[in-house]
C-alpha cells in the first residue's frame, strides 16, 4: 500500500492543477490539442535528458519505500513520467495564470489613459 504514496499524491496534484485549469480555462480547456502537444514534447524532452543521464551515471533510481517499483526502462520509474507531467502541466498553467493577469493590467492601463 504505502508503495503507491507518491503516485497517488503526484496525480492528487495534476488533479488540483486540472481543477484550477478548468475553472479559468487556462490551459487543457481552453485548446486541448496545443495543451497535449506542449505538455507531451517537454515530458519527452526531459526523459531523454533522464534516459542519457542515467546512461552516463549521472542518475540513478534508488530505493523508496513510497514508490511502486514499475520501470519505465532501467533505472526509470513510472513515478518520474508522472512527476514530468506534473511539472510541465503546472509550469504552463502558471505562464497562462500569469499572462491572463499581465493582459488585463495592460488593457485597464490602456483603458484608463486619455
Amino acid at each position: 500500500m504505502t508503495g503507491l504514496l507518491y503516485l497517488a499524491a503526484l496525480l492528487g496534484a495534476i488533479t488540483g492543477i486540472a481543477l484550477l485549469d478548468r475553472r479559468f480555462r487556462l490551459a487543457f480547456w481552453a485548446d486541448r490539442r496545443r495543451t497535449l502537444l506542449t505538455v507531451g514534447t517537454a515530458v519527452v524532452g526531459f526523459l531523454v535528458w533522464d534516459v542519457v543521464g542515467i546512461a552516463l551515471g549521472i542518475f540513478s533510481r534508488g530505493e523508496a519505500p513510497y514508490m511502486t517499483g514499475l520501470l519505465l526502462a532501467p533505472e526509470l520509474p513510472v513515478e518520474e513520467a508522472v512527476f514530468l507531467t506534473l511539472l510541465c502541466y503546472n509550469a504552463l498553467v502558471a505562464w497562462r495564470a500569469f499572462d491572463r493577469v499581465a493582459r488585463r493590467r495592460a488593457d485597464a492601463r490602456e483603458g484608463a489613459r486619455p
